[in-house]
């Protein structure tokens, strides 16, 4: 008798098409574990998925989710690192070729044919999950599942903070986009020794500027009601920031850091937008500014996180606004779309 199992699905590449379903418990490989699902936090991506006003390939029906912990419930035969009943949360790169430069060199997430859970291979928004075992980090008993599951975001904030840029202690640091990965960014800047921390948003943004506060930024600004390269004239030395993270994606994101970062100082995007720019960048030759990119995380990025986690040195708790069963999805999206939740969390068993 087959085994089904309940999943968040979207079947199809329209605005909504986004319901619970029945289905299978998938069969896993050699090389695979099925994982029990502890917990599956709610990114913005699936938001936008949901939405249908993604920016990258999907491939419906899919489950969606890809920030997710649990336990492992069985083993492929080839699998000897992972026990039955091992606590673990997963990186989200499903699929890589394990070939090309960047798989043998350990930037995995930059291999040109990775496909992640959630668009390209069904994802953890269900009972169970089909996860290669390389995938998976063991997590300890003190670590719950509804805080693990944010392994995967604190991830993308670190490598992009701590890795991708450079901060010294006392920097003036720029965080545009209070989403929960703007927000991590702000907590990694926090953590990195940044004097000066500011977080902005929109209007809508109110919760999760609030949030930002919680976290310990110096300052949170509406960018509708304040003139940004004045207030930054207004700080330290009136140079500009040291480090400006555009997590919001929009062009007018790229534009503002242009307008406020120092020369000489740095603009790392990790927030994705399909928009065209429709303004000059002559500012960042002008000012001498490194601009870099920073697209998900690795091996090591995944290890450090962790343990900083298990520790509670990264503080998630203005961040997780809900924790939900699965049947609660909608209210969550929609929350999370609003701002009526910085983040939520659902759990499947």
């Amino acid at each position: 008798m087959t085994e089904m199992m309940t999943g968040v699905v979207q079947y199809a590449l329209e605005p909504g098409a986004v319901e619970l379903r029945e289905m299978p418990v998938p069969d896993i490989g050699d090389e695979e574990v099925l994982l029990q699902v502890g917990a599956v936090s709610v990114c913005g991506s699936d938001v936008h998925q949901y939405h249908n006003s993604q920016s990258w390939p999907v491939r419906v029906p899919v489950v969606l989710g890809h920030e997710f912990g649990g336990h492992v419930a069985r083993l492929g035969r080839r699998v000897t690192e992972f026990k039955e009943g091992d606590r673990v949360v997963s990186e989200t790169a499903a699929s890589i070729c394990g070939q090309c430069m960047y798989c043998r060199t350990g930037d995995y997430n930059l291999c040109s044919q990775r496909s992640g859970f959630g668009y390209g291979t069904n994802g953890a928004m269900a009972n169970f999950v089909r996860v290669p075992a390389r995938c998976l980090h063991h997590i300890p008993d003190s670590l719950p599942f509804d805080r693990a599951a944010l392994t995967e975001p604190c991830c993308v904030g670190y490598n992009a903070v701590v890795e991708k840029s450079h901060i010294q202690p006392g920097d003036t640091v720029v965080v545009i986009g209070p989403g929960p990965i703007g927000l991590l960014c702000a907590e990694m800047a926090r953590l990195a020794g940044a004097g000066t921390l500011i977080v902005v948003g929109t209007a809508q943004d109110e919760s999760r500027l609030a949030a930002a506060r919680s976290l310990g930024a110096t300052h949170t600004v509406n960018v509708q009601e304040t003139d940004m390269p004045a207030l930054i004239r207004d700080i330290g030395d009136g140079l500009g920031a040291d480090l400006v993270v555009d997590a919001a994606g929009a062009s007018a994101a790229l534009k503002l850091a242009l307008d406020i970062v120092r020369p000489g100082g740095q603009i790392t995007k990790v927030g994705w937008g399909p928009q065209p720019l429709n303004f000059s960048i002559d500012p960042l030759v002008q000012k001498a500014v490194r601009l870099q990119g920073s697209f998900s995380h690795t091996f090591k990025n995944w290890e450090k996180v962790v343990g900083m986690l298990a520790s509670g040195q990264i503080n998630l708790e203005p961040i997780i606004s809900q924790v939900a069963s699965l049947e609660a999805w909608q209210d969550c999206f929609d929350g999370m779309h609003t701002g009526r939740y910085v983040k939520a969390v659902l759990q499947p068993n």
